[in-house]
């Protein structure tokens, strides 16, 4: 297949408000290159229009007689047999409906019976739950080798010598990309009598996660970062933690009968779902999987790796600019990339690009600060990440990598200070209230005033 990089691939899914220009500070307009999709992507257009066909039918789900709620409670369950299929879950596996992959997690830490093992390099979402989630539960956070070869070795290493109930690593780095191999992962911790979780937050959106085929037990994503950002996400995997933990939230739906003095709790999904779930939220997580599916088998991979290979190339030429990486023999990734710029807090290096150039971008430490502060141990332990998705062109990524060029050859056109812990533009004439709700601190009418 040929693509063509000056625009959105045209068998791809056009993502809402693609084409929409932003103001600069030095004048005029440009179009938005949003490269911090890892952060949240818009909705997909098939998305947005399933939500907006749904909204008319929307009422209760699960105990309502009305033909309204019959249509919502098929609705809701026909979703959870499709993310169920769209990451190859076995047969006996349950989906459970969470807000997002920190909630899964937070889940999933309070059903498992045992030790948990996980990488220094995980998000927070995969580091904290595992702490605070379960008092007096043990866990163990292991340092990554320096090759993907040296951590499995580390991971096969820590299991034998300390009973493990769980194993829980990144499907994709947020910070790099880097892709570890799952099923080998799966084969080392099942040989240890171990099971697998998957964070696929930064997976899911790039390529499919297959329960079946990889023997991973656990996994679970965002639906923000899936172009379905309407607040839910899932965790899906093996029924008997889940049926066996205490329920997740204690509430209407999880339970079968509620006594003065006893209650009978549902099994799994509904004893983790108490209260009226986000049906909105749920059925655009499942278009976003339909939508996705075909994409993911076919065009959306070597179109976003021929623009990741575009940035790789561009930013090699530009002077000061050092690309992140974790693991020296890794060569599997998906379109993520974090940069240092010599000299220029990376905060700086956002606030510029966003001001000047109209390009969003992600600075900091990514939520992942253990690896942030390995990565980044000569400077202040923030980067800038450009990360790639359906919507991005190969203009989005040269004119990323031409505003670093200009950056670091001839310097900012604008001001810039940190005010409140942020750099912005000083002064900054760009109206930042485009939609007229009012700016933080603002005399505005707010919420619920009369206007």
């Amino acid at each position: 297949m040929t693509l063509t990089l000056d625009r959105p691939v045209t068998t791809l899914p056009r993502p809402v408000g693609a084409g929409t220009r932003v103001p600069l500070v030095t004048g005029g307009t440009a179009e938005y290159a949003n490269l911090d999709l890892a952060a949240s992507a818009p909705a997909l257009e098939p998305v947005a229009a399933h939500v907006a066909d749904v909204l008319p039918l929307l009422s209760s789900v699960h105990r309502g007689a009305g033909y309204l709620s019959q249509v919502s409670t098929a609705l809701l369950e026909r979703a959870r047999e499709c993310v169920g299929e769209f990451v190859g879950a076995r047969a006996t596996d349950v989906v459970v409906f969470t807000r997002n992959t920190t909630d899964a997690l937070n889940l999933l830490a309070t059903a498992v019976p045992g030790r948990v093992l996980c990488l220094d390099v995980e998000h927070h979402a995969n580091l904290l739950p595992w702490r605070s989630a379960r008092p007096g539960a043990a866990h163990r956070t292991i340092c990554a080798e320096a090759t993907v070869e040296g951590t499995l070795a580390a991971l096969a290493s820590a299991l034998c010598t300390t009973p493990t109930a769980l194993v829980t690593v990144t499907g994709a780095s947020n910070v790099t990309g880097e892709v570890l191999p799952l099923e080998r992962i799966a084969a080392i911790a099942h040989a240890a009598g171990a099971r697998v979780a998957v964070d696929a937050a930064q997976l899911a959106p790039h390529r499919r996660v297959d329960l079946t085929a990889t023997g991973v037990d656990y996994v679970a994503f965002s639906g923000h970062k899936l172009y379905a950002p309407y607040g839910a996400g899932a965790l899906i995997g093996r029924r008997d933690w889940l049926d066996a933990a205490a329920p997740y939230l204690a509430g209407g739906g999880a339970v079968t009968q509620v006594d003065l003095d006893d209650v009978t709790w549902a099994p799994a999904p509904h004893r983790h779902e108490a209260g009226t779930p986000n049906v909105l939220g749920v059925a655009a997580l499942a278009q976003a999987c339909r939508t996705l599916a075909p994409v993911l088998d076919g065009p959306g991979p070597e179109h976003e790796r021929a623009l990741l290979d575009r940035l790789a190339a561009g930013l090699a030429t530009v002077p000061g600019v050092t690309p992140l990486r974790i693991w020296s023999d890794s060569d599997d990734r998906v379109a993520v990339q974090s940069f240092t710029v010599a000299d220029r807090p990376a905060g700086f290096v956002a606030a510029y690009l966003s001001a000047e150039h109209g390009i969003g971008v992600r600075d900091g430490r990514f939520c992942a600060h253990p690896l942030l502060q390995r990565l980044c141990a000569d400077g202040d332990g923030t980067a800038v990440r450009a990360s790639i998705g359906l919507g991005t062109t190969a203009e989005h990524v040269d004119r990323l990598v031409e505003a670093l060029r200009e950056l670091v050859t001839r310097g900012p056109r604008w001001t810039y200070a940190a005010v409140g812990g942020r750099w912005t533009a000083t002064p900054d004439p760009r109206d930042l209230d485009p939609l007229g709700v009012g700016t933080p601190g603002s005399a505005g009418t707010g919420c619920g005033a009369r206007a």
